[in-house]
């Protein structure tokens, strides 16, 4: 009937076969062509780069997209999923460089834009074959032959008509941004890229800096120190960017000092003063940080003194800036932070705008100057005496002159951690640079409110660390100054500086003038560059601008441009595939592509893209570190999977914690999986095979006299309510709950039922309750194959294969193109689950205070005692008596309010929540007899298993023995003839012929033979 099956298996060989049975049968395409006329469920891909190797992480991702749509198309919705490839961006660019042994954006331009974006084009699908080989073999269910492709001009085409409607509404401009620039490189670097270069205890100046209040405004703090001038105090690393300094920060809340210093009188925070040698001087005056605010100084260097611009935010909260007239006598003020501390420093912190994220965002907020005199090769500008030197070597000739000026208070050295290019070994400069703004902050309150119309999992993350990003908007910096990227569809007048942004290579073609697309048609740099058309307004020739755009905008625009919208399928925000259902990937994610998605789809439609999100944490190694491959902790995916499966894999990634939770990861956590859960199912489908076989048992045709008995009954209520809490789990995104509910199932089928059902499967006889016990254990199997599906694919089709295929060739051709189990709620019976949770707790208790009585489990006891919750359990207890007294092998069962008599006999005692088990370790002659026998009858079942016999075979079994063991020979002689198939017990073990070995068994010598009878 089914087909034998192997208890020892090997589950990664198992899978080739099913992924040749998947290939063959088209089961994907099937799954989603058989549900077309169904409601639609939609998974955005995020999409990976392939230039480079996938990881595990990569696999944590896929994984969790996998699960949610392998059980919507279960439920009966049409869930076709299309594959992306992030094609942009730095990374790319990074990659080609190090190849070619490139350091300098120079150097690309001295080889060629061309030459360099072919090889960037490239190396993008250099790993594309082993992206798919992964793909496939963890059975990530997704269209990869027909990927949206971010480097296609139709994809390029879709995010220009995104940007020509953001233009139009005015949401696009230039402004500036914060970035880590490289000076020697000439470009920024990405969070990422700058983790690698940090190094520890460099040498940098410690310099404390004094700042004159000016002179008009010192009666504004204190009628008192008319008498003298007053400073306040800053400390500064760097002081090459003292000449960009527009203002002083102290904390509102802090105490600050006033204190006299020989001639003059300085101001810096009370608890810091011991730190520059000032906690002796007199204090003329003490006051909270929030009466500085707004006090003017004079600068220490007047930008218009010196040939620099001096720019000013617009507006507070916008990077956008206005050149500023000259004035002789400039101030500046200080203001209020939350990042001014007390643990060093002065407690005021000088600021720089143009220098450091914190510093801009500060100028940005408060509307505050903005003065860059440094260029993008790290060099001072301007005529200051130190103009022309790299910053690093100006520090020294700033302090001398802030010396001489007497503006230097004290000055030291510091070691510190310091970024540097990981490429070059130069050290970053956080530079303020020009760069191409979308005004997202324009719709804040929409974000914000469109936010609160999707399902974050888990939770916090809605208003936590991605409702904090949406509160803090900042208008997006989406330029890069880059060469393989979505060109920026701005093209400006070299004759009068108009701008004008195209929307469409049609809206090209049609401008007057144009210069025509080269053929083949190849939107990137350099051939766009080379598009040009007249001015409208002077007839100059309009020219691109030459920035690419930020990859984060080509992955947010995927909505859109995977279906070349608007420009082809005109229907898609109303036919079903606008918004997405779900959509899944890293925590980092909330501030790239999930903000992106999220930002562009509520600039455009005013609505959220996606409705459905999982968050996943990170994965680390198995002592909880982060996986890098200078740590050498980095696992490799290939041969985890080639040993222990996918399916091993998926199922700890699943259920080894939340999805938002990081996740510890090693080759012995997925060995530990596999022992616990799925050979734990294994087994018992190899239980049941085996027994059905023998029995000819057929599940279509053996349906009518099977009555269930209490444990059938069980079982059944038990499966039905597994089957509700998976539905209702999956259907709220939590597969790692329907995951562990399917685990506790699988051991309760398994270490319950199964265990305490085996005596029916092992009679002779195909009574009514043994087709009940086959029946049952069928339905459960064959619901487990559904249930599990999701998760565990390939190791759900081997079962239904051999389950239901092989005996019905009627029903679907595969597990993933049935429907998903529906829980009948008439079956469940509360009361049943309760009676029987409870004899598996008293149970529990009762192997754990034999364990420490040192009673082995063979042993029967005269009886145990147990103390219950309450006396309306007693009633339970009844109704499940038989099966513990069966589990803990003991005559009797005694149910005792207190458990101090029992103490003080020594009995050994073992307690759980508010349950107690007691253990009388003392045991009479009968019962020690009746343990012998159990133990004789266990070794006879091992020898069975060793001399090779069949589970159904019939054999004749021959001891010798003292008198001892003769007498429990006769004595339970009928009782091993029935556990063993023994047709006859001999005395004397005959020499050859049989299968026989010796023990000492409770101290007794004897010896052991076994014989297969033949009929």
């Amino acid at each position: 009937m089914f087909q034998p099956v192997n208890s020892k298996v090997d589950f990664a060989r198992q899978e080739e076969n099913i992924l040749e049975f998947w290939r063959r049968e088209g089961i994907f395409k099937k799954s989603i062509d058989e549900r077309s006329n169904c409601p639609r469920f939609v998974l955005y891909e995020g999409p990976p780069t392939a230039n480079g190797n996938p990881g595990i992480h990569h696999v944590l991702s896929r994984v969790f997209k996998d699960v949610i749509p392998r059980y919507k198309v279960m439920k009966g919705y049409y869930a076709p999923r299309i594959a992306g490839w992030d094609t942009h961006g730095l990374p790319v660019e990074i990659g080609v460089e190090k190849e070619l042994g490139f350091t300098s954006k120079s150097d690309i331009e001295k080889y060629g834009i061309a030459k360099f974006n072919a090889m960037c084009r490239d190396s993008v699908f250099r790993y594309l074959k082993e992206w798919n080989a992964m793909t496939e073999r963890i059975a990530y269910w997704c269209d990869m032959e027909h990927p949206y492709i971010t480097m296609d001009n139709n994809y390029i085409e879709s995010g220009w008509w995104i940007i020509k409607q953001l233009w139009e509404r005015g949401l696009v401009y230039k402004g500036y941004k914060t970035a880590a620039h490289c000076p020697r490189c000439g470009t920024s670097l990405s969070s990422h890229e700058v983790a690698l270069g940090y190094k520890d205890d460099i040498e940098d100046p410690s310099v404390y800096i004094k700042f004159r209040v000016a002179p008009d405004a010192v009666g504004k703090i204190s009628d008192k120190l008319a008498d003298k001038p007053v400073f306040l105090m800053a400390w500064t690393t760097t002081p090459w960017t003292l000449p960009g300094n527009t203002a002083l920060a102290v904390s509102a809340t802090s105490e600050y000092s006033i204190v006299e210093a020989g001639c003059e009188y300085i101001i810096m925070a009370t608890a810091l003063l011991g730190t520059v040698g000032l906690a002796d001087n007199p204090v003329v005056l003490k006051l909270k940080g929030s009466k500085l605010v707004g006090i003017p100084y004079q600068p220490l260097y007047n930008p218009h003194k010196y040939g620099v611009e001096r720019l000013s935010f617009k507006k507070p909260g916008s990077p956008e800036m206005e050149v500023q007239p000259a004035d002789d006598n400039l101030t500046y003020h200080v203001l209020a932070t939350d990042f001014v501390s007390m643990e060093d420093g002065t407690g005021i912190v000088h600021i720089a705008p143009a220098f450091g994220e914190a510093d801009f965002e500060v100028g940005m907020q408060q509307g505050i100057d903005f003065v860059q005199h440094v260029d993008l090769q790290g060099r001072i500008i301007g005529n200051y005496s130190f103009a022309g030197k790299f910053v690093k070597k100006a520090d020294s000739l700033i302090m001398e002159e802030l010396k001489a000026s007497g503006a230097l208070f004290h000055s030291d050295k510091i070691r510190h951690t310091y970024p540097f290019c990981w490429r070059c070994d130069t050290p970053l400069l956080y530079y303020v640079k020009q760069s191409w703004y979308i005004r997202t902050t324009a719709v804040k309150d929409r974000l914000i409110e469109g936010n609160n119309r999707i399902n974050w999992y888990p939770e916090h993350i809605k208003e936590g660390r991605f409702g904090d990003w949406l509160k803090n908007n900042v208008d997006w910096a989406f330029s890069r100054e880059r060469y393989w990227g979505t060109p920026l569809p701005v093209w400006q007048c070299e004759s009068c500086g108009r701008q004008e942004c195209i929307g469409s290579m049609k809206e090209l073609e049609e401008k007057e003038g144009f210069s025509g697309f080269k053929q083949p048609v190849d939107l990137h740099r350099p051939y766009v560059d080379e598009l040009t058309f007249d001015c409208s307004c002077c007839n100059g020739k309009m020219k691109r601008v030459p920035e690419v755009i930020d990859c984060w905008f080509d992955s947010g625009a995927m909505p859109v441009a995977q279906y070349h919208y608007p420009f082809e399928n005109s229907t898609l925000l109303t036919d079903g595939r606008f918004p997405a259902d779900y959509i899944c990937e890293a925590v980092d994610q909330t501030r790239g592509w999930f903000y992106s998605l999220h930002a562009l789809s509520v600039l455009l439609f005013d609505q959220p893209c996606y409705k459905n999100v999982i968050c996943l944490g990170h994965i680390l190694d198995a002592r909880g570190e982060k996986m890098s491959k200078t740590r050498g902790n980095v696992v490799e995916v290939w041969p985890v999977l080639n040993k222990y499966g996918a399916d091993a894999l998926r199922w700890y990634l699943f259920t080894a914690s939340p999805p938002g939770n990081a996740r510890r990861f090693s080759e012995q956590l997925v060995s530990e999986v596999t022992h616990k859960f799925m050979l734990t199912l294994w087994n018992t489908y190899s239980f049941f095979v085996l027994y059905a076989n023998i029995d000819n048992y057929n599940p279509l045709t053996e349906t009518s006299s099977a009555i269930p008995s209490t444990l059938d009954r069980w079982i059944i209520s038990e499966l039905n309510k597994l089957i509700a809490d998976v539905d209702k789990a999956l259907d709220t995104y939590n597969p790692t709950e329907a995951g562990r509910r399917l685990e506790g199932f699988v051991e309760d089928l398994s270490n319950w039922y199964v265990r305490r059902s085996r005596r029916r499967f092992w009679k002779s006889e195909n009574d009514v309750d043994k087709l009940s016990a086959y029946a049952t254990l069928y339905e459960c199997l064959v619901t487990l194959t559904k249930l599990v599906a999701p998760f565990i694919p390939f190791m759900a089709e081997e079962l239904y294969q051999n389950l239901v295929r092989s005996v019905d060739k009627n029903a679907p051709l595969s597990v993933h193109l049935t429907e998903f189990p529906v829980a009948d709620k008439t079956k469940i019976d509360e009361n049943l689950s309760a009676d029987i949770r409870l004899a598996i707790k008293l149970s529990s208790l009762g192997r754990a205070a034999r364990s420490r009585a040192q009673v082995k489990v063979r042993q029967p006891l005269a009886k145990v005692q147990v103390k219950l919750l309450s006396g309306s359990e007693r009633a339970s207890l009844g109704r499940v008596k038989s099966q513990v007294l069966d589990e803990l092998n003991v005559k009797d069962i005694e149910v005792i309010e207190d458990i101090s008599e029992a103490e003080s006999a020594g009995f050994v005692i073992e307690s759980d929540g508010g349950y107690s088990v007691t253990v009388n370790p003392e045991i009479c002659p009968e019962l020690l007899k009746e343990g012998l026998a159990r133990e004789i009858v266990h070794r006879l079942q091992t020898m069975r298993k060793e001399a090779g016999f069949e589970i159904s075979d019939h054999i004749a079994t021959y001891y010798e023995g003292g008198e001892y063991v003769e007498q429990v020979m006769r004595d339970y002689a009928d009782y091993i003839k029935h556990e063993t198939l023994s047709d006859e017990i001999q005395s004397g073990v005959p020499s050859a012929g049989v299968h026989s070995e010796s023990y000492k068994i409770s101290g007794y010598e004897m010896k052991l033979g076994v014989v297969k009878v033949t009929s």
